[in-house]
């Protein structure tokens, strides 16, 4: 093992080596890069989207070496989990603070704006009213930041990506051959904090370009915001509006209804934010690291290079398992988010119809804003190996809007009850076929399962005296011709 594995300088007990390392190193040497972490714009150095660490660093000066080490040293220190969130969430607020590619840049949300997002969210909710059985989930409406999006938003990315990482982190260590576990205990460390620091860099940097495309807290299908908050960004509302020609209080009012009613399904149906999040994990799960690959990539490493790792991350290396659990898992997800996006936009369509002369362009607008995705959830479906997308939108949609027609709101928003009453993939197929199906009757299943649980206690009063009669028969039957 070299003694420097990672060339961080060289060991003091080997002077010798000094003038080696001058030519490795050095601007005249034909070894190694002139400048081997690209700290920097010079010669050799690989900065820009090549180069990971430069969204961290920048283009440094000499006189910037300082904190740059620095940081290179808080980075190779870190002991968390298998993300470094510390480092995610700076790098995703300089993404932040740099802009957008169109130019348009992130700023502070002033008080009119603020006003303007609290009286659309209780419009909204009044309209909701009148589309749906469940009541507000809106307990107080604030308007973000993009900035402000991503310290809101941070810790549910963390249970979305944490354990996708973690099976990554695993399959590192176990990549190394037997012989040089024992002793590379001090490598291992170092790898994992580099893991962390990489994964780190490469959600931080989807985090803030993330931020600069999403209206509001709901816009993937998930909660990703505080519950009963209901969030919006008024820079990308004013950014998706512009071309739009439509007035922006429109468009404000359209987002405000889509916010407010994933609100009202989220506060309402207990279960669904587990179910979506278990599905999510379940799917996590069923992720194997092509381990191939990994040996491939770790072999030839370069270690004055350790960005090569993170570019062999993002080549396929981790995919779905060609397993029952792992198809029924994701289509539980897709199946799952396509139903609560199709939902929202039933209800929504429904209460902005009446009063938004926009209404239905502004409706095609999101449909196919959801439907395509952006470079960030490109990049979160490279990285978690998932698209958090719902593929059956428009079905989904038109089966909530039969269901409405065929047995009123009370009668669609009741399926919310429990996961097993909700459609299927199979009922997207054949829509007519669920919205005319008899509906279980759970009421009448209760009272079976309570009279049963009463008639069992009753078993045990002993003012019954038909109850006293069937046990003393029992018993008897029990016993044998001569107990008689």
């Amino acid at each position: 093992m070299s003694d420097t594995p990672f060339g961080f300088g060289l060991p003091p007990e080997e002077p010798d080596d000094g003038d080696d390392g001058k030519k490795k190193g050095g601007q005249g040497g034909e070894q190694g890069p002139a400048n081997p972490f690209g700290f920097g714009g010079g010669p050799g150095g690989a900065g820009g989207a090549e180069n990971p660490f430069a969204a961290m660093f920048g283009s440094l000066n000499p006189g910037d070496l300082g904190a740059a080490f620095q940081q290179l040293g808080q980075m190779l220190s870190y002991e968390g989990g298998p993300v470094n969130w510390d480092m995610a969430k700076d790098i995703a607020r300089q993404t932040v603070a740099r802009g957008t590619a169109d130019g348009s840049k992130d700023e502070s949300v002033g008080p009119a704006d603020r006003a303007a997002v609290q009286e659309a969210v209780r419009l909204a909710d009044l309209w909701l009213d009148g589309v749906t059985s469940l009541p507000s989930g809106s307990g107080s409406a604030v308007a973000w930041s993009r900035a402000e999006w991503v310290e809101a938003t941070l810790p549910v990315w963390k249970d979305l990506v944490d354990p996708v990482a973690e099976r990554v982190g695993a399959a590192m260590g176990d990549v190394l051959p037997e012989e040089m576990q024992a002793m590379a205990g001090p490598l291992l460390g170092m790898m994992r904090s580099m893991g962390g620091a990489m994964f780190g860099t490469q959600i931080g940097q989807a985090l803030g370009v993330l931020a600069g495309e999403v209206v509001g807290s709901t816009d993937i299908g998930l909660p990703l915001g505080p519950a009963g908050k209901a969030a919006l960004l008024p820079v990308n509302i004013a950014a998706l509006g512009s071309g739009l020609g439509v007035p922006k209080e429109e468009v404000r009012l359209y987002l405000a209804l889509r916010e407010a009613a994933h609100q009202r399904l989220f506060a309402h149906v207990p279960w669904l934010r587990s179910h979506l999040f278990g599905a999510v994990e379940g799917y996590a799960r069923g992720i194997k690291v092509d381990t191939a690959k990994l040996e491939d990539a770790v072999g030839q490493l370069d270690p004055t290079h350790p960005e090569q790792l993170q570019e062999a991350l993002q080549q396929g290396m981790f995919q779905p398992e060609d397993t029952p659990e792992q198809k029924a898992a994701l289509a539980r997800l897709e199946t799952a988010l396509a139903l609560v996006e199709g939902w929202v936009d039933a209800v929504v369509h429904a209460a902005a119809k009446p009063h938004l002369p926009s209404a239905d362009a502004l409706r095609e607008t999101l449909r196919r804003r959801r439907a395509s995705g952006g470079p960030a959830e490109q990049t979160f479906a490279t990285l978690i190996g998932l698209e958090l997308r719902p593929r059956r939108l428009r079905d989904a949609s038109r089966l909530w809007a039969s269901l409405t027609d065929a047995r009123g709101l009370e009668g669609r928003d009741g399926l919310w009850a429990h996961p097993d009453m909700l459609p299927t993939a199979q009922d997207l197929d054949d829509p007519d076929g669920f919205v005319h199906r008899e509906q279980l009757d759970f009421s009448e299943l209760d009272k079976m399962l309570g009279e049963a649980a009463g008639g069992a206690d009753r078993k045990d009063d002993p003012d019954r005296p038909d109850l006293r009669k069937d046990r003393t028969d029992g018993e008897g039957d029990d016993r044998g011709d001569g107990e008689k």
